[in-house]
């Protein structure tokens, strides 16, 4: 399998999670998010050139107030740097075969390498009230963070992981973080 960012002649169009709006995102927005808006960049796991899983990442900031107040003593209040990971879904077909901590650990990889190229301070991930087992047993924290509450879905719980437990995170996934 290989990891790579999305081209714009990748067949979306068959990726089904069983999540439409997963589904939806990465058949209509992931390109223009990527090509377009250069808003965020999505990553695809490739296998015999059938696309088992992706993961869209962008760079973001977050506030130091919605930090867990052990972490806020260490950390200047200023907006921080973070890698968002906006979405990750693996396809139907394709799982129980750990193409989705596959995903997760070139992200945490991904967030390593901001960190060194320019600073980021940890990976937030707005967890969907399913996954957010999945991302626990990387390490994530729930932060209590409420902004934007739309009433018509299940909110999404906001998680963090700071960059210094990313090599923690990575044996959990059984892979190590990428550079």
């Amino acid at each position: 399998m290989e990891i790579r960012a999305l081209r714009a002649e990748d067949d979306r169009g068959r990726f089904r999670s069983g999540d439409s709006d997963l589904d939806r995102f990465f058949h209509v927005y992931a390109g223009q998010n990527q090509f377009r808006h250069h808003i965020g960049t999505t990553y695809v796991a490739v296998e015999a050139g059938t696309i088992c899983g992706y993961v869209t990442v962008a760079a973001g900031g977050l506030e130091i107030e919605d930090l867990p107040e052990a972490l806020r003593r260490r950390l200047p209040s200023y907006p921080l740097p973070v890698l968002r990971l906006a979405r990750l879904a693996v396809d139907g077909a394709f799982r129980g075969q750990g193409i989705g901590k596959e995903l997760l650990a070139f992200a945490l990889g991904l967030a390593l390498r901001m960190r060194d190229d320019f600073g980021c301070v940890g990976v937030i991930v707005d967890a969907k009230p399913d996954a957010e087992a999945f991302y626990s047993r990387f390490g994530f924290q729930s932060l209590d963070v409420v902004e934007g509450a739309a009433g018509t879905r299940p909110l999404p719980v906001a998680m963090f992981l700071p960059v210094g437990e990313i090599d923690t995170a990575g044996r959990a996934t059984g892979r190590t973080p990428r550079r």
